[in-house]
């Protein structure tokens, strides 16, 4: 939100990079709305209002700039800051419910009726859910023209359009273009057929080569590959199935100009498009404020060296709720490799393939109807173990238990907690991972600890507790400089192909 609207209009005045998709300024002379770092001239401050989303600006009759193009920036961090309906519903309306399931799904989703929801929203971030819909598919059709060389009817039903003349209406409103006329100001690129091209905007600093080891030192066969810097994983989306690809820029390590993972899609449907780039951006943390992050964490002497030798540390979301439960179920007791070969077992198991491009991409991580069909018994492993995978699967395929980005972190905790065989701090690493909660420590882990002596800290989970209270509400990415440091740390590898797991079927 803008608590101070002359602290932004001063990032305007000096063109801040960092602020931008975190507010937007309007122009009311003109009735263009902007990021602040807009290089064209600074309008004078009577002219200028603030907006916390671009829906709002483009609710209150502006339209988007045709030179900083403002949808272009990377997200606001407000939303993972914010553990409430708010920041829910805004993650729920980015993976795409409202064109899914419309307001009324939305609204049951988060227990409210779409009245009150509608309310809530308009005083918080200045749009309805519909209109917040409307910017999130504006921008996915931008996208698009700019960057692909796909049919324009294509583009508008990929983006959620439901017609041709909403699409076209939309852009002339949003963008004062016509389709063709946003194409003519991008560089498209020829792709394969099936397959989309896209740069998705991070962030800088940006720990490129961080996360990407996080994410190598935890591939499960089958599912995930690493070749070089890119990182390759197949996808379950709402409509069907896809493969991405990330490729991994270097490491960005001073703030400035936004950083660019390229990504490459393939994709069974093509109206999975804007959910599944959101959950890619969701697995690289691509919305947070990495500056501002460092610059609260390097406030505590002990941690400071770890902040300054990798700035712009990411936490690793999640492209799938339930998959992340099973991970850590998995992970529960073991090393990082024996649950990352546990779960290429399991995806073995299940056996549900995926069309793909990559030859070392072929299956789906194991969907909760899946692993529920299979039975403690065919998980394996330790019993208490496998009856509490097989229960939790049996729970979130018939709608019991629900994980996914539009749980509040307190509720969905101690549902997890409240089941049998989930302590704290599966519960937490699923909060840290699904809702991207950055204020999560997670001090009953022993590798987590490790590191924090290696630092200097405290070692014990109350000592260190009290003590990692003065990061808050950072907690979660104080966290991951702890693994970092920690001498015991798991390492990038080269993950096995799936077929060794299959021949041990």
């Amino acid at each position: 939100m803008i608590n101070d609207p002359e602290a932004a209009y001063r990032a305007v005045e000096t063109r801040d990079t960092r602020f931008d998709g975190q507010f937007f300024t309007a122009v009311r002379t003109t009735r263009i709305y902007c990021r602040p770092g807009c290089p064209a001239r600074t309008p004078h401050r009577r002219n200028v209002e603030f907006y916390p989303t671009s829906a709002a600006a483009q609710a209150a009759g502006f339209r988007a700039c045709k030179r900083c193009l403002p949808d272009a920036a990377p997200g606001s961090p407000e939303w993972n800051l914010r553990a409430d309906t708010v920041g829910a519903a805004m993650r729920l309306i980015g993976d795409g419910v409202v064109d899914r399931e419309g307001v009324p799904g939305l609204a049951r989703r988060l227990g409210y009726t779409p009245r009150h929801l509608g309310r809530l929203l308009v005083t918080e971030v200045g749009a309805a859910p519909l209109a917040l819909a409307r910017a999130r598919r504006a921008h996915t059709a931008r996208m698009l023209l700019t960057s692909t060389r796909m049919p324009i009817s294509d583009v508008a039903f990929a983006a959620g359009f439901a017609s041709i003349r909403q699409f076209n209406d939309t852009l002339r409103e949003v963008f004062d273009l016509d389709p063709s006329g946003l194409r003519a100001i991008g560089s498209p690129t020829t792709t394969p057929a099936g397959t989309i091209r896209l740069r998705l905007p991070v962030r800088a600093p940006f720990a490129a080569t961080a996360l990407l080891e996080f994410l190598a030192a935890r591939a499960v066969p089958g599912v995930e590959s690493i070749r070089g810097r890119t990182y390759s994983r197949s996808l379950r989306l709402p409509a069907g199935v896809g493969v991405v690809r990330l490729t991994f820029p270097p490491d960005v390590a001073g703030p400035g100009p936004t950083a660019a993972v390229d990504t490459e899609l393939t994709l069974t449907e093509l109206a999975d498009l804007a959910p599944a780039v959101d959950r890619c951006r969701r697995l690289l943390d691509a919305d947070a404020d990495p500056a501002g992050i460092d610059a609260a964490l390097s406030g505590d002497p002990e941690l400071a060296p770890a902040i300054d030798s990798v700035p712009g540390l990411r936490l690793p979301g999640a492209v799938d709720g339930p998959e992340i439960l099973f991970r850590a179920l998995l992970g529960q007791q073991v090393s990082v490799a024996a649950a990352r070969t546990a779960c290429g077992k399991l995806a073995v198991l299940a056996d549900e393939r995926v069309p793909s491009p990559d030859p070392e991409i072929r299956l789906l991580f194991p969907s909760p109807a899946a692993i529920a069909a299979l039975g403690p018994e065919t998980i394996g492993g330790p019993r208490r173990r496998a009856y509490t995978i097989a229960e939790a699967a049996a729970a979130m395929a018939t709608g019991e238990l629900r994980v996914d980005p539009g749980r509040r972190t307190s509720e969905l905790t101690a549902e997890l907690v409240a089941r049998q065989g989930i302590g704290p701090w599966t519960a937490g690493y699923v909060a840290m991972r699904v809702l991207g909660d950055p204020d999560v420590l997670l001090t009953g882990d022993l590798v987590l600890r490790n590191g924090a002596g290696a630092l200097g800290l405290p070692t014990t989970p109350r000592s260190l507790d009290e003590h990692g209270r003065r990061w808050s509400p950072f907690r979660s990415y104080a966290g991951m400089h702890l693994w970092r440091a920690a001498p015991d740390r798991p390492r990038s590898a080269t993950t096995p192909p799936v077929t060794d797991l299959m021949e041990n079927r």
